[in-house]
């Protein structure tokens, strides 16, 4: 249950630097803005994915996200007149996106990385504090 609310909360502030990234005017250039934000819109599927099977394996978070994420670009490339009004809406536009774009893989595959080596180092320093509690007993022996 840990294991969910720590990839939820770290989803809940990806979300809100994304929507910080896209709408608050930071002065950044557009390139930046544009596929930054796609970048943390990838690392955000990652943690929802990682909410959904905390338990699962880097890899397989990894896969799952990159496969929605693709599936998500690709769809871009679907037209239907319900489709293209909901993506002209700004939950569409957030969600979905509006035009297919290579780059946004690229973008996407950045985000996912970061996010997985974010996920990787966390999980590495629990493992270090784990072993650190039981070699100390469990008591705070005053070493770093």
């Amino acid at each position: 249950m840990r294991a969910r609310a720590i990839y939820l909360a770290a989803s809940l502030a990806v979300i809100g630097a994304g929507l910080t990234l896209r709408f608050v005017p930071l002065g950044l250039p557009m390139g930046i803005v544009k596929y930054g934000g796609s970048a943390l819109w990838a690392a955000m599927v990652y943690g929802l994915v990682a909410v959904l099977a905390p338990m699962g394996r880097l890899r397989g978070t990894v896969l799952v996200a990159g496969a929605i994420a693709l599936v998500v670009e690709l769809s871009r490339l679907v037209h239907t007149p319900w489709l293209d009004a909901f993506r002209l809406t700004l939950p569409g536009a957030l969600l979905l996106g509006r035009i297919f774009s290579p780059w946004n893989l690229v973008a996407y595959a950045a985000g996912l990385a970061a996010a997985a080596l974010a996920d990787r180092l966390a999980s590495l320093r629990g493992e270090r504090e784990t072993q650190s509690a039981t070699v100390g007993g469990g008591r705070d022996t005053g070493r770093s």
